[in-house]
C-alpha cells in the first residue's frame, strides 16, 4: 500500500446475528403498539439465548399486550427471521417466551407528556458523498452482504446457509479521503453439516463453499454495488481474488482483494443458541460503521419521543440534506438534550473542512436552526414517525436504505438550504 494511502473498515451482521434477533424483536412489539395507538410509549429490550427469548421495558399504550400476543409477535419475528429448526438450538415454534413489560415511569412521562424529550443525551448524525445514499463506501458494501446473504439463504439458492452471519469491509483511500479500492472482505456465516468435511480428528467448512459464496454472494454484490455507484475503478477486470484459507498469510499485491471466509474454520454453531443475543448492542453497525460519532444510545425498541432514536434520525437527515445540497462533502451533526425539555440544548455542526462556498460550520448550524424543527415533537411530525415502521430498520441498518418509510433518507429540504446558504455566503 501506497504511504499516502490508509485502510478503514466497517462491519454488518444478518438478521439471523443473536442482537440482531433482539432488535427485530424489540421492534416488533413497538410496531404492534404503535399500530394500535400512535401515541404509545414504548421502551422494550430483548434477551435471546438457548430456546429462551425474554421480553421487558416500560410500554404504556391501548395495544393489546397480553402473553399470548406478545408470545405471538415474538414468535412470528423469529419464524420470519428463519430460525424454524429445533434441532439448532433456538427456533419458533419450541423455544420458551417470557415476558416482564409495565408501564413507563409517570416522572417520566409528565415531561414528555408536555413535549419535553423522552430522556436526556447527544445524537449524530453523518452523511458523505462517497455513495449516491451519501453513506461510508464500507459501511454500505457491508450491509449489501449481508442483506444478500439473506436473499440467497431464503430462496434456497443455497440451501446450506443459516441465518447468523457477519460481514466486513476494508476500503483503501488515497489521502484526500477518496475511496481507492476494496481491499478485504471478511464474512463469516453459520451452516449446516452439509458442507463440512473432516481433516484430521477437526470438522471444517469446505473450500467449494468458500468460493460458492464469492462467486454467488461477494463479488456479485460488490460489482453491482460500485457499478451502481459509478465507482467500476474499485473493482476492474484486473483485480485478483485472493482466498486465505485459515492459517494462511499470503503476501499479495496492490491488485488483489483478500477473502476471509469463515476464517475460524468452521460455523456450525451459531445464532442465540451460540451466543447471547441483546437489543441495543450493534449500535455502530445500526449507524456508520465507525466513521461518524456515536452518543451511546441505541435505537430498537424505543418510540420516537425517544430522543435517542428520533433526533439520531433528524440528524441524519440534516446531514444528508446539507451533503445532498453541495453545501459540503461530509457533514456530521450533533444535537443534544435534556429530559422533559422541548429544544436542543446545542446544534453542532462539522463539516470537516469540506463546507463550500465560503460557507462556514457555524452558518450551516444557524441555516439548520431556521430549516428544521428539532423539539421532539417537530422531529416526529416531519419524519411522520408515529407509524409502524420500525422492524424493518432493525436489520441491514437504519441508514442508507431509501425505503418509502426511511423518511430520514429524504433530501427534500436541500434545494432551500442550498437557495439560503448562497444567499448568506
Amino acid at each position: 500500500m501506497s504511504a499516502d494511502r490508509y485502510l478503514f473498515t466497517s462491519e454488518s451482521v444478518s438478521m439471523g446475528h443473536p442482537d440482531k434477533v433482539s432488535d427485530q424483536i424489540s421492534d416488533a412489539i413497538l410496531d404492534h403498539c404503535l399500530a394500535a395507538d400512535p401515541m404509545s410509549r414504548v421502551a422494550c429490550e430483548t434477551m435471546v439465548t438457548t430456546d429462551l427469548a425474554v421480553v421487558a421495558g416500560e410500554i404504556t399504550t391501548r395495544a393489546d399486550l397480553s402473553r399470548a400476543t406478545v408470545d405471538r409477535v415474538v414468535r412470528e419475528t423469529i419464524r420470519e427471521i428463519g430460525y424454524t429448526d429445533p434441532t439448532i438450538g433456538f427456533a419458533a415454534d419450541t423455544c420458551q417466551v417470557l415476558c416482564q413489560l409495565h408501564a413507563q415511569s409517570a416522572n417520566i412521562a409528565q415531561g414528555v407528556d408536555t413535549g419535553g424529550a423522552g430522556d436526556q443525551g447527544m445524537m449524530f448524525g453523518f452523511a458523505c458523498d462517497e455513495t449516491r445514499t451519501l453513506m461510508p463506501l464500507p459501511i454500505y458494501l457491508a450491509h449489501r452482504l449481508v442483506e444478500n446473504h439473506a436473499k440467497l439463504r431464503k430462496s434456497g439458492e443455497l440451501k446450506w446457509l443459516r441465518p447468523d452471519a457477519k460481514s466486513q469491509v476494508t476500503v483503501e483511500y488515497n489521502s484526500d479521503g477518496s475511496p481507492f479500492r476494496i481491499h478485504t472482505v471478511v464474512l463469516s456465516t453459520q451452516h449446516d453439516e452439509s458442507v463440512m468435511e473432516k481433516r484430521g480428528d477437526k470438522q471444517y467448512f469446505k473450500d467449494e463453499a468458500r468460493r460458492l459464496l464469492i462467486d454467488k454472494l461477494i463479488m456479485p454484490t460488490l460489482r453491482e454495488e460500485t457499478a451502481r455507484e459509478d465507482k467500476v475503478s474499485l473493482l476492474s477486470g484486473k483485480d485478483k481474488i485472493c482466498l486465505v484459507l485459515p492459517g494462511e498469510s499470503p503476501s499479495v499485491g496492490e491488485d488483489t482483494i483478500l477473502f476471509h471466509i469463515n476464517p475460524t474454520g468452521c460455523f456450525l454453531e451459531g445464532g442465540p443458541h451460540g451466543d447471547c443475543g441483546l437489543t441495543g448492542r450493534k449500535i455502530i453497525v445500526d449507524t456508520y460503521g465507525g466513521r461518524g460519532r456515536h452518543g451511546g444510545g441505541a435505537f430498537s425498541g424505543k418510540d420516537p419521543t425517544k430522543v435517542d432514536r428520533s433526533a439520531a434520525y433528524m440528524s441524519r437527515y440534516i446531514a444528508k440534506n446539507i451533503v445532498a445540497a453541495g453545501l459540503a462533502s461530509q457533514c456530521e451533526v450533533q444535537l443534544s438534550y435534556a429530559i422533559g425539555y422541548p429544544d436542543p440544548i446545542n446544534i453542532w455542526i462539522s463539516t470537516f473542512g469540506t463546507a463550500k462556498h465560503g460557507l462556514t460550520d457555524g452558518q450551516l448550524a444557524d441555516l439548520v436552526r431556521k430549516h428544521f424543527k428539532l423539539t421532539p415533537r417537530g422531529i416526529i411530525e416531519t419524519l411522520n414517525l408515529r407509524k409502524p415502521i420500525y422492524r424493518e430498520t432493525a436489520r441491514h441498518g437504519h441508514f442508507g436504505r431509501e425505503l418509502p418509510n426511511f423518511t430520514w433518507e429524504k433530501t427534500d429540504k436541500a434545494a432551500a438550504l442550498k437557495a439560503a446558504a448562497l444567499k448568506a455566503a
